[in-house]
């Protein structure tokens, strides 16, 4: 194949026509052959771009210019932002043209990650949300400082530099406004001696550093800032209070200290006024959400995906009654929402959480409701599960996971225990289809997919699937050994071949298994040994190049596995 060449440079203003959208919701177009990656472009669009990073063998461009839209392309542009951030990836499309793009998505990584046969999974016609925008009932937004004044903004893509833009078309009306009037609140200090400080990453010095707004269906609001230390705590409390005095709507305010440099968002959470909690009521029963608690940032998406979960073990009830008289699991139970629901057709329901004060809302929530059959363990799920598997006879169990998937470990004790139905809710299709590979290559049978829109105007994506274990009387006996699943942790999140069409559909680059693992190993990812290795003493070993270097470790980030 013939090497395209490359001239081009940042600043270097293109005409280019783009061809598709890749994975992760970036348009792709070429010029002469070279490929260029444009955020916020559609299939068919005529564009001008402004280079912005160049590469051996591509680059990615930000729109300057629509010289002619696709006719897919949305026609008012005024609340969207071209800039190169992970915001509405998808808000340039039509509504329709997002759900079956995230169909398309969906299909490509059950057949080519999971290696499903599609013709023999029922897969559901994808759940479209009624809001498309302002349905976000969680914010969270960094503070930076430009002129003397303070704003809040997004994080560029993989970097901390934020910047502000004009995209609205998330977050809820009412947190727009609790933001903006906090931003009044403290820019009234500017340029006095007790003007606010924004943390500094770099110096680590500085005060504010992130603003997070919780707000449920009643419109009343959360208020979470997030400082770098108590050096103005005094000041910050005051401004708060005359927030929480002046407005009806803050029903709970705290300051959250976090001196750790990490990508989690809070720290140490200090209640200021009001509540210390938010109320949301879903089905009938009334759940309290505290600042570190999960709870599905879509509500109304959010009933329609547990009653397509719900009804997928119901359904299931309708030939057997066996699953009425086991325990079910709710696996990343976070505030109990699922469990509770569940509670109403299972006998027993065991929910699993790793945040604490989830785990106790949980507990205060079903008591208030007087559910009597429901259990709530706060631990790691890959570390209770096997020790409620020792003690309940469970028939099924509920996996709703975050991004990174499930733990290997935990998905051991599935297949050890022979759980005789999984409904595995996923927010991330790459991970998903990684688990269910591993799933059905020990016995379990992908049956139903029905995808759901949890997040309009973004790339991402909500599945709910059932999964069965294949009725041994009917099939087969396979023997197959745990310990040929022994991966560890990092490379559970994704297979070499998984990898390599990421990057080349991504970056149109080949890399072989050795520069793989000679990235993974600089990256402290811990390798299993290779069995064929070569056994020569003095063997002359290719080294991985910086151009593939920098594609590997953009598909480690994509996968979370550094």
């Amino acid at each position: 194949m013939n090497k395209i060449k490359n001239n081009y440079e940042v600043g270097q203003k293109l005409e280019i026509q783009i061809e598709k959208i890749v994975f992760g919701g970036e348009g792709l177009g070429r010029i002469a052959g070279f490929t260029v990656f444009v955020p916020m472009s559609v299939p068919g669009d005529k564009l001008e771009v402004e280079i912005i990073s160049v590469k051996k063998s591509y680059a990615r461009g930000l729109i300057t210019r629509i010289i002619e839209p696709s006719k897919d392309r949305i026609e008012d542009l005024s609340k969207i932002s071209f800039e190169d951030f992970d915001g509405c990836d998808f808000g340039m499309l039509k509504y329709e043209k997002q759900l079956e793009y995230k169909d398309k998505m969906l299909e490509e990584v059950l057949t080519k990650i999971a290696e499903i046969d599609l013709k023999k999974v029922k897969i559901g016609k994808i759940i479209g949300s009624d809001e498309k925008i302002n349905y976000r009932n969680k914010t969270a937004e960094p503070f930076f400082k430009k002129d003397g004044i303070i704003h809040t903004g997004f994080y560029s893509r993989k970097s901390h530099n934020v910047f502000s833009a004009k995209e609205s078309l998330l977050k809820s009306e009412i947190a727009k406004i609790i933001i903006d009037k906090f931003l009044q609140k403290v820019n009234s200090f500017a340029g006095t001696k007790k003007e606010f400080k924004v943390f500094n990453e770099v110096n680590n010095t500085g005060f504010l550093k992130q603003i997070m707004v919780r707000n449920n269906e009643k419109n009343e609001v959360m208020i979470v800032i997030v400082v770098n230390k108590n050096s103005q705590y005094n000041q910050l409390s005051k401004v708060l209070e005359e927030m929480y005095d002046e407005n009806d709507c803050i029903k709970s305010i705290y300051i959250s200290v976090k001196t750790e440099q990490n990508n989690v968002i809070l720290g140490k959470n200090i209640h200021l006024f009001g509540s210390q909690y938010l109320e949301e009521e879903m089905e009938g029963l009334k759940f309290k959400i505290y600042p570190n608690s999960f709870f599905q940032i879509n509500k109304k998406q959010a009933l329609k995906l547990y009653d397509v979960a719900i009804n997928f073990l119901n359904e299931e009830n309708k030939n057997t009654d066996k699953i009425y008289e086991k325990t079910v699991i709710d696996a990343f139970s976070g505030t109990g929402t699922i469990a509770m629901m569940l509670s109403k057709n299972i006998k027993k329901v065991i929910g699993i959480e790793n945040v604490e004060s989830s785990t106790l809302a949980a507990k205060l929530t079903s008591y208030e409701n007087s559910i009597q059959n429901v259990e709530f363990v706060n631990g790691k799920v890959e570390k209770e599960l096997p020790k409620i598997l020792k003690r309940e006879d469970v028939g099924a169990i509920v996996f709703d996971p975050p991004r990174r998937g499930i733990e290997e470990s935990a998905l051991k004790s599935v297949i050890q225990n022979k759980i005789e139905k999984i409904v595995y809710i996923s927010c991330n299709p790459a991970t998903f289809a990684r688990d269910v590979k591993i799933l059905a290559e020990n016995g379990y049978v992908l049956r139903k997919v029905t995808p759901v829109d949890m997040f309009p105007q973004t790339p991402h994506i909500e599945t709910v699937t059932l999964l069965s274990k294949l009725d041994v009387d009917k099939h087969i006996d396979v023997e197959i050994k745990l310990d040929e699943l022994d991966l560890t942790s990092a490379e559970s999140k994704a297979t070499y071949a998984q990898i390599k069409e990421y990057i080349l559909e991504k970056f149109n680059l080949k890399v072989s298994t050795l520069y793989i693992a000679q990235i993974k190993k600089k990256c402290g990812i811990v390798l299993r040994e290779h069995y064929n290795k070569s056994k020569k003493e003095k063997q002359v070993i290719p080294q991985c190049t910086p151009e593939k270097e920098e594609a590997i470790k953009d598909a480690l980030r994509h996968f979370k596995m550094i």
